[in-house]
């Protein structure tokens, strides 16, 4: 990851150029010192949560949740100073129910703010992906606090639906109103 600093020279003629409106820039490059990962791995392990270095750009782990265990994968993108997180759902998605599957994707996809359910084909999985774009930035702890909060959290909770849907045989709308109870007003 390469971040750009931007560093005004102070000059003999700085304040001539200051009163001029003009601004002398140095536009200089510093290497980040750790991957993104490097950070996501100590987080991860600090969690007791199971995780493998695949690459030195990837990285797998696991979550076990209150309804399954969650497949976690973990990518960043040198070319595109990008962030990638994806769960994917211990559901098998038989291919008589993929129609309706995909149905139930657009319905939750609605109620989400960040990140979107999607369907990993090669696998026959659901999945919930989301990426964080950081150029000129680092990947702190927080954002990766909330990013594993938001997305799992977001995975637990619209579980059910798509059981409902792949093993009861439920419409999607039916499903996710069976599973989702979005709180109204104030308690």
């Amino acid at each position: 990851m390469i971040l750009i600093g931007i560093h005004i020279l102070r000059s003999p003629d700085h304040l001539a150029r200051r009163e001029e409106g003009m601004a002398i820039l140095d536009l200089h490059q510093e290497m980040a010192q750790d991957l993104p990962l490097d950070l996501v791995e100590r987080f991860v392990r600090a969690q007791g949560w199971t995780c493998r270095r695949v690459h030195d750009d990837e990285m797998a782990a696991e979550f076990r949740g209150k309804w399954c265990d969650y497949a976690l994968h973990f990518a960043w993108s040198n070319e595109v100073s990008a962030f990638h997180f994806t769960c994917a759902f211990d559901v098998r998605i038989p291919d008589t129910r993929m129609s309706h599957v995909n149905q139930l994707l657009a319905l939750a996809n609605d109620k989400l703010w960040l990140g979107h359910f999607g369907i990993w084909h090669e696998e026959g999985l659901p999945m919930y992906r989301h990426a964080l774009p950081l150029r000129s930035s680092k990947l702190s702890a927080e954002q990766i606090e909330d990013l594993l909060d938001i997305s799992l959290s977001e995975c637990e909770r619209f579980y059910p639906a798509f059981q409902y849907v792949v093993w009861g045989g439920k419409a999607p709308a039916d499903a996710l109103e069976a599973a989702i109870i979005d709180p109204v007003g104030e308690a």
